[in-house]
């Protein structure tokens, strides 16, 4: 089985850290390989650009909404400068429509790239980080944004393109995901707040679930700054044997 984790926490003696440290052993320890993509230490930019909108221009696009986009005038003002406005020009200027969705599709950035490759190759996916402001934080929250995106996580059909949340296609093959947070809070917090509800309906329903992976684990270690240290050896347990015990079903 190929795991895929996504970690993130900008210190290297967190207990994050120890989180993926103990649940990486337990993969090893039942045989499975993996891959560790640390988004600090690769510094992944999670920031929305305007190449990553190569993605969402898209042939089977409804025509009304296509000619929304106005892709000529799209690519004259993001290609910069006077000179190089003049120059974008000259390259679209007798191109079709499909020929202009060809130069956009080949935009695409190759970090995402690289990350989609991680991505298709894997079995499960893993996210280790903590948790900001009841979600992930921001280089985690940009990597999903900028590589679990249109034509690679989902497509959309008419309905979906109108507006219509049902009508997203889910493109995934990955059987299961497994998210592991510290959090601040404690459990009962979690709990009677909405916190838990609300942190589930958005990421593993719809951000995980939604483009097609089957069923999202999502573990809480709570209250990590305040539990003894016997709970927090617990937590460092539960980690292991969820790499040791990993199973698809």
């Amino acid at each position: 089985m190929k795991v895929l984790i996504i970690y993130a926490h900008p210190n290297p003696i967190s207990f994050t850290n120890a989180i993926l440290t103990n649940f990486v052993n337990g993969l090893k320890a039942a045989g499975h390989a993996y891959e560790v993509v640390d988004l600090y230490k690769i510094k992944f930019n999670p920031t929305f650009q305007d190449m990553d909108f190569s993605y969402f221009v898209d042939k089977e696009m409804p025509k009304d909404l296509f000619q929304q986009m106005d892709l000529r005038r799209m690519i004259t003002v993001l290609a910069g400068g006077p000179i190089r406005r003049f120059i974008a020009k000259l390259l679209i200027k007798n191109k079709t429509d499909d020929e202009l969705i060809q130069l956009i599709n080949a935009q695409k950035p190759k970090d995402v790239i690289i990350q989609q490759k991680k991505v298709v190759e894997a079995d499960v996916l893993v996210f280790i980080t903590q948790v900001f402001w009841m979600h992930f934080p921001a280089i985690v929250k940009g990597w999903m944004e900028r590589v679990l995106t249109y034509g690679f996580a989902y497509k959309l059909n008419e309905d979906g393109w109108r507006g219509d949340p049902d009508g997203r296609i889910p493109l995934l093959r990955i059987k299961k995901a497994i998210i592991m947070q510290p959090t601040f809070f404690n459990e009962k917090v979690y709990r009677e707040k909405g916190f838990k509800a609300s942190m589930e309906r958005i990421i593993d329903d719809w951000g995980l679930k939604y483009p097609g992976i089957e069923t999202v684990d999502h573990i809480y270690f709570h209250s990590i700054l305040s539990v003894t240290p016997e709970t927090r050896k617990k937590y460092l347990e539960v980690a292991y044997l969820k790499g040791k015990d990993l199973k698809l079903e």
